[in-house]
């Protein structure tokens, strides 16, 4: 992965319109000068695998921003994966309880792909981590569907939620389950020659 150096007044837009890849980017310190939510097509295609997908649909929300000489694109994409199966934003809630009981008791994959932009070159990467479901019961399921937490989610949860209650282990990177695998994130910026750590 070629990097350039890094060059001040660079300006870094967030192609994502979740408030938690706000969050995540804040805690390494990064403030977007702005959000530019891109309007893409998240359908799978046939036969699409869960990885293939989410690294084409961060592919496709980069290609979609249109960026100035001066700003670096920043885009991501997360779904959840039980087997080949792939687990996008519950439509609504019967869906979500879908999800959570497949969900139950069983290990999955959550699967972020990233993609930075400047110029013509794009930068990416792909952080796959698994995830073991306890196993819910409907009280549980019913809470959890009650709260409304399961909206906008990949497979229906979120870990940095009330859900986190039916996570017990996790291999890999948790910003990763997030929605924004910040270790990755950072590399990817640096080597886009977007300033970190006051560089």
């Amino acid at each position: 992965m070629s990097t350039l150096s890094p060059t001040s007044g660079l300006k870094l837009i967030l192609g994502s319109g979740s408030p938690r890849r706000l969050e995540l980017l804040a805690q390494i310190g990064v403030t977007p000068s702005e959000v530019r939510p891109p309007d893409v097509d998240e359908d799978p295609r046939k036969g699409e695998l869960p990885r293939e997908y989410v690294n084409r649909i961060a592919s496709d929300k980069a290609a979609a921003i249109a960026c100035a000489e001066d700003e670096v694109v920043l885009c991501a994409d997360t779904t959840v994966a039980m087997g080949r199966r792939i687990m996008g934003k519950p439509e609504g809630e019967a869906e979500a309880a879908e999800f959570l009981y497949a969900l139950s008791g069983r290990r999955h994959r959550v699967i972020t792909a990233v993609a930075v932009k400047r110029g013509t070159q794009v930068w990416q990467k792909d952080v796959v981590t698994t995830v073991s479901m306890k196993r819910l019961s409907n009280p549980e399921v019913n809470s959890y569907l009650a709260s409304g937490d399961w909206k906008g989610k990949a497979g229906g949860y979120a870990i940095q939620g009330p859900a986190g209650a039916f996570i017990p282990w996790i291999n890999g990177s948790f910003t990763g389950v997030v929605g924004l695998p910040l270790a990755e994130t950072a590399g990817l910026l640096t080597a886009a020659g977007y300033p970190l750590y006051g560089a």
